[in-house]
């Protein structure tokens, strides 16, 4: 059975950087699993600079969605597995549920909870360390609109049911962690 640390904070607060450090005095052989897809160029960019900030010898699994199966095929003899980012699997579910002004929150919400019991099946079936990273968004003002609040709310109940089950909960602020469980 797998141990699982929950890492949260704000953007750009040091999550990331906070996560890989552990992994790297953890274990060598680490699985990176990304959620991130290059959708502009932007994002293409972004992609790029953490790609170089990772070891050339971690193994790199792209997942913007169905995350615990993809972890089971792939996982192999990783003793360490990063899931970078939950933000971001949420926004690529959003992406499946929303089209224009229609946002059709059922739907969101059923993907989302499928995605966190699968991810939290796979994390009790393997025998590795998870290291999971997420925003905390629910810090900052009320979204002007309902796609934003819905986005927040599930976002805050996703990370209220990942830091229930995890091992350990850190709060990165300005780079600094704070243990929070």
């Amino acid at each position: 059975m797998g141990k699982f640390i929950l890492v949260t904070g704000g953007a750009r607060s040091g999550k990331s950087k906070f996560a890989q450090d552990l992994a790297g005095k953890l274990s060598k052989t680490v699985l990176f699993v990304a959620t991130a897809e290059a959708l502009d160029d932007e994002m293409k960019a972004r992609i790029e600079k953490h790609r170089k900030n990772r070891p050339e010898t971690w193994r790199t699994l792209e997942a913007p969605v169905e995350i615990g199966m993809k972890v089971q095929e792939h996982a192999g003899k990783s003793h360490i597995i990063i899931v970078d980012c939950m933000t971001l699997l949420l926004n690529n579910i959003f992406n499946y549920g929303c089209r224009e002004d229609k946002i059709d929150a059922k739907l969101i919400e059923k993907k989302l909870n499928a995605e966190i019991k699968d991810l939290l099946a796979c994390i009790k079936k393997l025998d590795a360390i998870f290291i999971i990273v997420t925003n905390e968004v629910g810090m900052g003002i009320v979204p002007d609109n309902p796609q934003g609040r819905l986005y927040r709310d599930l976002l805050g109940t996703m990370n209220q049911k990942l830091a229930a089950e995890a091992a350990e909960v850190y709060l990165l602020v300005a780079g600094l962690p704070v243990t929070v469980k």
